[in-house]
C-alpha cells in the first residue's frame, strides 16, 4: 500500500517507489510534518523536539507546558491566528473581523484512485496507479473545515497536494491566503533554485542560499507570468545534476501564485507554494468552498537529472491528454515571421506551396485573418473571417492547403479584446475595468471578463462557428498581455483572478470536448504562460517569441528542468533573428529547435536553393528521432549560462538509442578542445555512432567524453546519433 496510518500513534505514511512522506496528529488534534525524503522504515516522530522557546506562544491546549508551540513545529498546513508567526499557508478572514483558523484533525479517508479536482487541471492516474489520501481539518468555532489531498503515484515517485477550504458555518468568511503545499523542515542548509525572467528572455536559473528571511517570488499579472516560473527547487548546498538531494515542487496553475521559502529563529526552513494572496480576497458564504490548485512534489537523492526526469515523466503521461499526448508531432511552418499582417489568400497558398515542397506538415495562418485586424490596435473580439483580406471563404482557403496534402491551423487570442471592436462597442462592460478609472491599456487590448459565463459562452461560440466551417488541425491560442483593472461588475474584486482562470480552464475543457482531433498549442506572448496548467489542456506551448538559437540555449535549458521536450514548442527562425538581431547558421538553428516540437518561422520563400535541401534534411532526421525527443529520458550536459558549450542528449527508455546535439558558444585564438560527457548510457555496452560508424563503451563517453571539434566559425554545432550494438 502506498498509503498508511498507524492507529496507535496517529502516523501518516505515504510511500513511493525511493521515497518516504510522514505526518502525525498529535494529542492536540494538531498535524504536524515528520519527513519528507528517501525511502524510510520506522515512524520519525522522535525528531520532534519540545523546548521553551521565548516569546513563542502555546496553544491554551496545553496550559502551562510552555514547551510546545506550533511556532517552533513543523506543521502540516499552517493557518494564521495560532501563534505561528512564520509564514502561513492558510489566512482567513472572520466575520467577526479576526484572522483566525484553528486546524484541528477530525478524520480521514483513503481511496484507491487518485483524486479529480472540479473545474481545475490535475495530474491523473489510470486504476492502479494512483491513490489518494483525504485528511479532515476544522475550526471549531468558525467551521472551516480544510480537506487536504494528497495524491501518490508510487512507481512514478511523485506525490501531489490540493487543498479544498469549506464554510460549513452560519457567517461568512474571507479567504486571504491560500497554498496547496507546506514543506517544514526541522534542519538543514538549502540553496534555492527559481526560473526567473522577461518577455523574450523567460526562465532563466537562479541558484539563492536561503538564509534567514523571507524569500518569495510570484506573479501578480493574471497569468504564471515571463517573470517567473510557477515551481522550485529546494537542495543541498553540493547537489548538481548527478549527486545529492534536491525536492521540487510544480504548481499546476497558470494565474497568479506566490513561493515562500523563509529560514526562521530556529535554522528551520518552510516552504509555500500556492496562490497569490495579493489581489485575493475569496469570500465563502454558507456551504460555499474554494479549492486550491494543486502541487506536485518530487524528491532525488540522485541529484537535478533524476529530479527532472521524474517531473518529465509525470507530465508527459499524467498531466498532459488527448489525441496528441503520445503521438508525432507535425512539423509546423508558422506565418507570423513571415509575414506578420501583411498577408492575404494569396500569401497563404504560397506559404502552403513551399511547405508542401518541404515536407512541413502543417502550416498556420497567425494573427489577423479576422475582423478589422491590419495591425494589433483593432478588431480583437470580431471572430468573424475577413473575406475581403483574404480574397476567398476560410472554408475555400484550408481546402486549397489541404489539396497540397498541408494540414491547417489558425492562430486566436479569446481571452481580449480592442476598444476598436464591435464587440467592445456592443459590450463594453464585458471588460475588465474599474468603475470610474480609466483603464491601463497593454499592446493597446483589454481583457475580457471570463469569470463570466456569458462572456466565455459568446466568445465560445464565435470560435466555435469558425472551426466548424473548415477542417482544422491545429490553434495556437495567445494572451498578449498582463491583467490589470482587477474588477469584475458581476463578481467584484477580492475574486476575479482565480475565478478568471477557471472560466479559460473551462473554456479549454470545453473546446477540447468539442475538437479532440485539434493540437492546441498554448501561448502568452511565448513562454509567459508555460506552466503545468496549461499542459493540462495544450500538451505543448511556444517556449518565447525569442526564436535566437543561443538565446533559446538558455530559455530552454532552464525551461528544461521541470518540463519535458515535448511540451517546448521550439521553430527555425530566419536570419538576421528579428528579436535580437543576431545571425546564426541554419544548421545549428536546427539542431537548437530539435530540442523540442520542431518547426518553422520563417519565409521559405526567402530561402536559397542549397538552404531548402538543408531544410528538407531536417526535417527527415528530426522525423527519424522524433519519438525519441518526445518520449526519451533527457540530459543536460552543461550549464549553456557558465560553460563554452551547450549540451543536453535523450536516451530511450531502453538505453539502446540515444541522440546528442551540442553547440559551441565561444572561439578563441588557440582554441581549447571540449570534451563533452554524456550521460544515461549502459556503462558496458558497445554504442556506434550511425554517421562515422566509429564504436564506443557507454562508459568511455560518460567518464571521458567526446572531444569537439575546433572550427573557425561563431556558433557551429554537431549532432550525432549512437545506436547500442548488439550483443
Amino acid at each position: 500500500m502506498a498509503i498508511e496510518f498507524r492507529h496507535e500513534n496517529r502516523v501518516f505514511t505515504l510511500e513511493t517507489r525511493h521515497t518516504s512522506y510522514q505526518m502525525k496528529v498529535d494529542d492536540f488534534g494538531f498535524l504536524l510534518h515528520l519527513y519528507y525524503g528517501g525511502r524510510i522504515y520506522g515512524d520519525m516522530d522522535y525528531l520532534l523536539t519540545y523546548y521553551d522557546r521565548g516569546f513563542s506562544g502555546n496553544p491554551s491546549d496545553v496550559g502551562n507546558d510552555r514547551t510546545y508551540s506550533l511556532d517552533a513545529l513543523p506543521q502540516e498546513y499552517p493557518a494564521m491566528g495560532v501563534g505561528d508567526f512564520r509564514n502561513s499557508a492558510l489566512i482567513v478572514h472572520n466575520a467577526d473581523g479576526s484572522d483566525c483558523c484553528d486546524l484541528r484533525y477530525i478524520g480521514h479517508e483513503t481511496k484507491k484512485e487518485k483524486y479529480r479536482l472540479q473545474g481545475l487541471p490535475a495530474v491523473y492516474a489510470d486504476p492502479g496507479e494512483g491513490e489518494t489520501l483525504e485528511i479532515y481539518l476544522e475550526d471549531r468555532v468558525s467551521h472551516v473545515k480544510v480537506t487536504l489531498l494528497y495524491g501518490v503515484l508510487e512507481e512514478a515517485d511523485i506525490i501531489t497536494r490540493s487543498v479544498v477550504i469549506e464554510n460549513q458555518g452560519e457567517q461568512s468568511v474571507t479567504v486571504e491566503k491560500a497554498a496547496s503545499t507546506c514543506l517544514d523542515f526541522l534542519s538543514g542548509d538549502y540553496d534555492m533554485l527559481s526560473f526567473y525572467g522577461r518577455h523574450t528572455m523567460e526562465r532563466n536559473l537562479q541558484r539563492e542560499k536561503i538564509s534567514h528571511g523571507n524569500h518569495a517570488f510570484g506573479s501578480r499579472r493574471g497569468a504564471s507570468s515571463h517573470q517567473y516560473n510557477p515551481a522550485v527547487i529546494l537542495a543541498g548546498e553540493n547537489t548538481t545534476e548527478d549527486t545529492g538531494s534536491c525536492y521540487g515542487m510544480v504548481f499546476v496553475y497558470s494565474g497568479n501564485f506566490l513561493c515562500e521559502a523563509e529560514k526562521d529563529q530556529y535554522d528551520q526552513t518552510r516552504v509555500l507554494m500556492g496562490l497569490q494572496s495579493d489581489l485575493f480576497h475569496y469570500p465563502l458564504g454558507k456551504g460555499e468552498r474554494l479549492t486550491v490548485p494543486e502541487t506536485i512534489l518530487s524528491y532525488s537523492d540522485s541529484g537535478f537529472g533524476e529530479l527532472s526526469a521524474r517531473f518529465h515523466r509525470c507530465i508527459r503521461e499524467h498531466l498532459c491528454r488527448g489525441k496528441y499526448k503520445d503521438a508525432p508531432r507535425p512539423v509546423l511552418l508558422n506565418s507570423w515571421e513571415a509575414s506578420y499582417f501583411s498577408f492575404n489568400g494569396e500569401t497563404i497558398l504560397k506559404l502552403a506551396k513551399c511547405a508542401a515542397d518541404l515536407g512541413i506538415d502543417m502550416l498556420v495562418m497567425d494573427d489577423g485573418w479576422f475582423g478589422k485586424r491590419e495591425d494589433d490596435n483593432s478588431g480583437l473580439g470580431d471572430w468573424k473571417v475577413n473575406e475581403k483580406k483574404l480574397g476567398c471563404t476560410l472554408k475555400e482557403l484550408t481546402e486549397k492547403v489541404n489539396e497540397m496534402g498541408v494540414k491547417f491551423g489558425i492562430w486566436i487570442e479569446p481571452e481580449m479584446v480592442s476598444e476598436d471592436s464591435d464587440l467592445y462597442r456592443n459590450h463594453p462592460d464585458w471588460a475588465l475595468q474599474i468603475p470610474g478609472r480609466e483603464p491601463v491599456r497593454c499592446r493597446n487590448q483589454l481583457v475580457l471578463d471570463f469569470s463570466r459565463e456569458e462572456v466565455r459562452d459568446f466568445i465560445f461560440g464565435e470560435i466555435c462557428a469558425i472551426l466548424d466551417q473548415c477542417s482544422f488541425a491545429y490553434i495556437k491560442w495567445d494572451m498578449n498581455r498582463s491583467i490589470t483593472d482587477v474588477y469584475s461588475a458581476v463578481n467584484g474584486q477580492g475574486k476575479v483572478t482565480y475565478d478568471y482562470m477557471l472560466g479559460v480552464y473551462d473554456f479549454l475543457e470545453r473546446l477540447l470536448r468539442k475538437y479532440p482531433d485539434i493540437l492546441i498549442e498554448g501561448c502568452s506572448g511565448g513562454g509567459g504562460r508555460f506552466d503545468a496548467g496549461m499542459m493540462y489542456y495544450t500538451p505543448q506551448i511556444w517556449c518565447s517569441d525569442n526564436t535566437d538559437a543561443v538565446d533559446r540555449l538558455r530559455i530552454q535549458y532552464g525551461t528544461s528542468f521541470f518540463y519535458p521536450a515535448s511540451t517546448v514548442c521550439s521553430h527555425v527562425s530566419a536570419v538576421p533573428n528579428h528579436q535580437t538581431g543576431r545571425s546564426v547558421s541554419l544548421h545549428t538553428r536546427g539542431v537548437v529547435a530539435m530540442a523540442g516540437s520542431f518547426g518553422y518561422e520563417l519565409n521559405p520563400e526567402k530561402l536559397l536553393p542549397e538552404e531548402k535541401e538543408a531544410v528538407k534534411e531536417q526535417i527527415r532526421q528530426y522525423k527519424a528521432v522524433e519519438e525519441l525527443i518526445r518520449k526519451g529520458t533527457y540530459y543536460r550536459l552543461s550549464d549553456p549560462f557558465k560553460d563554452v558549450y551547450a549540451a543536453w542528449m535523450f536516451v530511450s527508455e531502453e538505453k539502446e538509442r540515444a541522440f546528442l546535439s551540442v553547440v559551441m558558444l565561444e572561439i578563441h585564438g588557440n582554441m581549447t578542445v571540449n570534451y563533452v560527457k554524456l550521460r544515461g548510457l549502459e556503462p558496458q555496452a558497445v554504442y556506434r555512432d550511425t554517421e562515422s560508424g566509429r564504436r564506443y563503451y557507454g562508459a568511455d563517453l560518460m567518464e571521458a567524453g567526446l572531444p569537439m571539434p575546433v572550427e573557425q566559425k561563431e556558433y557551429p554545432a554537431y549532432q550525432i546519433e549512437l545506436m547500442k550494438e548488439c550483443s
